[in-house]
Formats: structure tokens, sequence, C-alpha cells
């Protein structure tokens, strides 16, 4: 069917305007998703993906912040458990000196070198444990406190219980080798201070244990969360960049179909020729 012409309205200039404004939008879409990098940039893209991301955003922030909390109390334990180990290696030096202390017919100045020894492992023990130290927090001083590790979102907390390992707890501060029946006495001790720490030292490795093990669930969680969290909003830049090209093209036509059917009324003037 032939349609007529009129000067008042142009249906095929206002179709291609149209189809013109339905291909910039389409383009300034797919520019805005390569630029962000989301398919979902917005709550007018995909209302329901737009409300599950924004939610799952929320809980990898939340969990983000457990896994610092678990990094750093792993962190401290750690601390501790060195100190445990140097602490245990020490009281192994010392019960050698005192076994030495023990033998029968030991003279003045070996005894005396012997106590210099006994004397300058036992400070060390108090350096070591007086500077094990991470945040703020020491785990194993005579005044130490337990520690609360956040392990959830919902607030639970793993408790690493302190374990003290300095000489007054060991039993070491009063023990001397200057005299035969002290050297007797500090066998005694350093035995006991020595499965006293062993025993201090594994209870730290396993709370040690339990918080890394956590951590290691939370960091794989994070990657799940976040891993879902792309699948859900983020764009196919490959698949962007050819639509782009693509809605480029058409845009092209669009204009070209707008002017042409801009020119179609000019076609009345042929009707009227000019007098000559």
């Amino acid at each position: 069917m032939v349609t007529g012409l009129s000067i008042q309205t142009n249906s095929g200039a206002n179709i291609a305007l149209q189809q013109l404004s339905i291909n910039n939008a389409a383009l300034e879409r797919t520019q805005l998703r390569i630029t962000t990098g989301l398919k979902v940039p917005g709550p007018k893209e995909d209302a329901a993906s737009f409300q599950i991301a924004t939610r799952l955003r929320g809980d990898i922030a939340g969990i983000n912040a457990v896994k610092t909390a678990l990094a750093t109390g792993e962190a401290t334990v750690n601390v501790a458990v060195s100190a445990g180990e140097s602490v245990s290696d020490l009281l192994t030096e010392i019960k050698a000196k005192v076994v030495q202390a023990n033998q029968s017919g030991l003279d003045s100045a070996s005894r005396s070198a012997l106590e210099d020894d006994f004397i300058a492992l036992r400070d060390q023990i108090t350096t070591i444990v007086s500077t094990a130290e991470f945040n703020n927090v020491n785990l194993v001083q005579q005044s130490a406190s337990a520690l609360d590790v956040l392990s959830s979102v919902d607030g639970s907390v793993i408790r690493v219980s302190a374990q003290p390992l300095d000489i007054t707890t060991l039993g070491l501060n009063d023990e001397t080798l200057a005299t035969s029946s002290g050297a007797t006495a500090a066998l005694t001790a350093i035995e006991t201070a020595i499965t006293n720490a062993a025993d201090k030292l594994a209870a730290l490795g396993s709370s040690a244990r339990r918080v890394e093990i956590q951590a290691d669930f939370t960091t794989s969680l994070v990657n799940v969360l976040n891993e879902g969290l792309g699948n859900l909003v983020d764009a196919d830049l490959a698949e962007e960049s050819a639509r782009l090209q693509a809605l480029q093209i058409q845009q092209e036509l669009s204009l070209q179909a707008l002017s042409i059917a801009n020119s179609r009324p000019q076609s009345v003037l042929q009707l009227f020729p000019t007098p000559g």
C-alpha cells in the first residue's frame, strides 16, 4: 500500500526517531556496563539481582571483619607459641646445668660458673615472656588473661586460655645451684617446670590450630561469596564489547534512516514544477 505525502505529519521520521532513542538507551546501558564492569550497576537494571547483590555485599563485609579478627588472633597466639617453644628450649638447657651441678665432688669455681649460667638462662626466660606480645596482648606473662577471638558474624568467639610461662609460675624463681642442696631441689623443680611448660605449649598449639582452621574456612567462605556475587552482577566484557559495536552500527543506521525520513516531505515540491 502506498501512503500519501504529508508535510504536517512525518510518520517515517517519528518511527526512525523512536528507534534511534531505543538504540541510544541500549548503547548507554552497554557503555555503563563496560565502564563499571557490572551488568547490574543499579536497581533499575535488575531489581531482584541488585537486592540480592546488596545483601551479599553486606555479608562479605561482615565476614571480612571476622577474617581480620581471626588474623589478629592467629598472630597473637602464634607469638605465644613461639615464646613457649623458646622457653621450652631454655628449660632443656637449664636442666643440663642443674644436672651438672648435682655431680659429686664439684669444686666451688665450677659450681659458681654453673650458677651464673643458670641465672642467665632463667633471666632470658623472663625477657622472652615479657616481650611475647602482639597487639598489646601477651598470653604467657604471669598476669595474662584469656583471649576471645571473634570467629563468626553472629558474635561467636574462640577462647584462647592464657598459659603463663614466667619463672615464678614455673617454680624457678627461688632456685639456686650455689649449694649442693640447692642443686638437688633445683633438679626436681626443673623437671616439673619442663612438664608444665610442655603442657602449656600443647594447649597454645591446640588453640592456634583451632584459630587457623577457622581462619582458613573464613577465607574460603569469602572467596565463594565473592564468586557468587561476581556471577550475579559482573558483566561479561567480551560480550558487552561485541554488543557495543553492534549498537554503534545500529545507531549509525538509525541516523541514516532518520535523515532519509526527514528528507521525504521535500518530495512534495516535485509535484509543483517551478514555472520557467
